[in-house]
């Protein structure tokens, strides 16, 4: 399996853009670093969704549709907790003591759904926040922006080989031009 190397990688900064096989096991263990990484923050945000519900303005302020829309956000955030905690539960019913290629794929697409069903999630919970701080019908104009943002950096990016040699190139003309 093809891994990118973490940010404490040893080689030499000439050697960006090359790729190297990486063990199964380190893969796992990169991959459940991942998940782990992102579950707290989600499940922040969780917290305060549920919170916002019992805040008077919620009831006095936004109509039955955003309250719902609320709702539906609220249990896109709980549905991405389940898929982002998924991969850790596979890893210990398939066995701890054996990494699979499946196991990898599996719960890489787990991770990977979990974000765009979080990114839907926010963008939801945006629109009511920017209805309720702009008070117009255009609230949804931010909202969509920001799921371009979220589509562009987590699907788009990851994607294009031609946006990621440029901005694999950035760094190496910053070092030039910061060693004169």
């Amino acid at each position: 399996m093809r891994m990118h190397r973490r940010k404490d990688d040893p080689r030499e900064p000439g050697d960006r853009g090359r790729e190297e096989t990486v063990k199964l096991s380190d893969a796992a263990s990169f991959l459940l670093d991942e998940c782990r990484m992102v579950l707290p923050g989600i499940q922040a945000l969780f917290g305060f969704q549920m919170i916002a519900v019992f805040n008077q303005r919620f009831a006095d302020d936004l109509s039955f549709a955003e309250q719902v829309t609320h709702f539906v956000s609220l249990s896109l955030v709980a549905i991405a907790i389940a898929l982002i905690m998924a991969p850790a539960v596979y890893h210990r019913t398939e066995g701890v003591r054996e990494v699979s290629e499946r196991f990898l794929r599996n719960s890489t697409r787990l991770l990977v759904a979990s974000m765009v069903v979080l990114g839907v999630g926010l963008c939801l919970d945006y629109y009511v926040v920017a209805r309720l701080v702009l008070d117009t019908p255009w609230a949804a104009l931010p909202a969509a922006a920001l799921f371009g943002v979220f589509t562009f950096f987590w699907i788009v990016l990851p994607r294009s080989h031609e946006l990621k040699g440029f901005l694999d190139s950035l760094p190496r003309a910053k070092e030039e031009h910061g060693s004169e």
